[in-house]
């Protein structure tokens, strides 16, 4: 899931906790029981994007030795 989804389920689960009468639907499910599990999915799910995303951010080190090595105009190349 996407950082925008995850969004969404956050929404959709504190529109089903806090703006829907319990009184409006007649089923024997408990709709704040489902709106407090979206907004738990939903905000585990963005923390892990935002993880992930800052992980992909992290320069890794480069070995000298690697032949595909970016050089600046002041080094040489290896022969």
């Amino acid at each position: 899931m996407g950082l925008g989804v995850s969004v969404f389920t956050i929404t959709l689960g504190l529109i089903l906790k806090f703006a829907i009468q319990p009184n409006a639907m007649r089923n024997p499910v408990d709709i704040h029981i489902v709106g407090v599990i979206l907004i738990i999915v939903g905000g585990v799910t963005f923390a892990l994007q935002l993880l992930m995303m800052a992980r992909m951010q992290q320069p890794r080190p480069r070995d000298p030795s690697d032949p595909d090595r970016l050089y600046r105009g002041d080094q040489q190349p290896p022969p």
